[in-house]
């Protein structure tokens, strides 16, 4: 039977700045560190074997994976990284503070921007501090300027299928470890989340979500591993 494990990043510097980060590549705090390294024990404990594991090419997510295969005792693990695997892009709100951003716009509009499917924040000026055209990560690549999370999952499902997929129908065990936002993107599609509920799912960092899938890659089963910090789970269809 095929096993994702889903594992979000450690806090980072910036999520301690409460600081908007996206495609920042900002590292991890020593909390964040710790989480990893949490979520790897848990794994451990479990006794969950992973295959292959996935994750962005931003470094806290990189770390965070070899942190959680190092307690886990898999190191060894091969491990792909790729860029649509990156946060979702914030757009004219990369490294601003989230409470001054509100005291500027409003609460209602920043919650639209952060917490709704498809409306996206302005987009990212050109030229800037955070032109990430310039990062020699996305050479070539038609990059976003901002993101909601439906464009999100536009950029990670042709990577989940042409890369993931296909290692969890050979069988396989596959830890991604990667971000909020597009971890969120892997539960919409594979539980089929309605776009008004998936605001509503919110995937802890540090805590492996574990999903057992039949061969059609369906959900058969599902649970986080630390119980005590488990948030709330799309049904199983």
């Amino acid at each position: 039977m095929p096993t994702l494990v889903l594992l979000r990043h450690g806090q980072s510097q910036w999520n301690l700045e409460n600081r908007f980060t996206g495609w920042v590549d900002v590292d991890l705090t020593a909390e964040g560190e710790a989480q990893a390294r949490k979520g790897g024990a848990l794994i451990k404990s479990a006794g969950i074997e992973i295959d292959d594991a996935f994750t962005s090419v931003q470094t806290r997510a990189i770390r965070t994976c070899n942190l959680a295969l190092d307690a886990a005792g898999q190191s060894f693990v091969p491990v792909t990284k790729d860029w649509r695997l990156n946060e979702r892009h914030y757009g004219g709100l990369t490294g601003l503070n989230k409470a001054e951003t509100a005291e500027k716009h409003g609460e209602a509009q920043v919650t639209l921007w952060r917490r709704s499917y498809d409306i996206p924040p302005p987009e990212l000026a050109p030229g800037g501090e955070y032109d990430f055209s310039k990062d020699r990560r996305y050479a070539g690549k038609d990059l976003p300027t901002t993101e909601s999370l439906a464009t999100t999952l536009v950029r990670v499902l042709p990577y989940w299928e042409s890369d993931i997929a296909p290692k969890l129908t050979a069988g396989e065990t596959v830890l991604v470890a990667a971000h909020g936002n597009s971890l969120r993107a892997i539960v919409k599609h594979l539980f089929q989340v309605p776009d008004s509920e998936i605001v509503h799912v919110e995937i802890p960092t540090g805590n492996p979500l574990v999903i057992d899938l039949d061969a059609g890659l369906k959900p058969v089963a599902v649970h986080y591993l630390d119980e005590s910090r488990a948030e709330r789970l799309p049904p199983i269809a």
